[in-house]
């Protein structure tokens, strides 16, 4: 076997350094004891103890969480019905209708969202960021879902109408069983895009609705205190554990 070459070593650790060291320095300094992160003074948990008894903070939390609750489950409930149908009859209008939100990019999608929210004259909050949220993980979970269908065999669900199972009697007990990884890994992606999100919420949110990542941002634009570093911290853990476990689930997709 040809050993890789110095070079490509040097530029793939490269690669990952500038990817990874600023995440383990915010890890880092969220211990800091110093309000100021321009020097390292001594280790201390007072910033974790301050982010949770911040109830502007917790508040936040709260909302992105109830979003991020109800935009993944309508939209792996929706996803998981577009990527059937995306297998099934093969309709390319439905299959850019689906992954249109993914391709174009957000901050397009976030104004186009708000426009449609002022037409209907609905009142921006939680609600609209929740729909604005819906609209654009579905796709993510149709793609998710659609795959595993390909690499399902299809003729145990041919084998279970021939035994006199109606079309939703087969989906129910053969079909959904067998593509519920790729439903779970699915409604895990939805739920940590929309925990995350940042640009499509700034629009859609409206005055006195805050999430996570809006209450981060104004945090930033004041100081970066080691209070930010700690609730970036435990969202990074929230993310980076959801990606295990989507990670985990993922191989399934592509087995028979």
């Amino acid at each position: 076997m040809r050993r890789r070459s110095p070079a490509l070593w040097t530029a793939a650790l490269a690669g990952y350094a500038f990817l990874y060291i600023p995440l383990v320095i915010v890890v880092v300094y969220s211990f800091n004891d110093s309000r100021l992160n321009a020097e390292w003074v001594g280790f201390t948990f007072d910033w974790y103890r301050k982010l949770f008894h911040n109830e502007e903070m917790l508040s936040a939390a709260g909302n992105s969480l109830l979003i991020a609750l109800v935009a993944s489950a309508v939209s792996t409930a929706l996803g998981t019905m577009a990527g059937v149908a995306m297998y099934r009859y093969r309709a390319k209008l439905l299959a850019v209708q689906v992954l249109t939100p993914i391709a174009i990019p957000e901050i397009l999608m976030g104004v186009s969202l708000l426009i449609f929210f002022v037409m209907l004259n609905l009142t921006l909050g939680l609600a609209s960021v929740a729909l604005a949220h819906i609209a654009f993980c579905i796709g993510f979970v149709a793609i998710v879902v659609r795959a595993r269908l390909a690499g399902m065999d299809e003729s145990l669900t041919e084998a279970a109408r021939d035994c006199g199972a109606t079309p939703w009697q087969a989906f129910r007990h053969v079909t959904l069983p067998l593509i519920m990884p790729g439903v779970i890994a699915g409604a895990l992606m939805a739920f940590t895009l929309s925990i995350d999100d940042f640009v499509i919420t700034f629009f859609t949110a409206g005055a006195g609705t805050v999430t996570l990542p809006l209450q981060i941002y104004s945090m930033i634009k004041i100081a970066v205190t080691p209070e930010v570093n700690a609730v970036s911290t435990l969202l990074m853990l929230l993310t980076l554990a959801l990606i295990v476990v989507a990670t985990r689930l993922t191989p399934s997709l592509f087995r028979n």
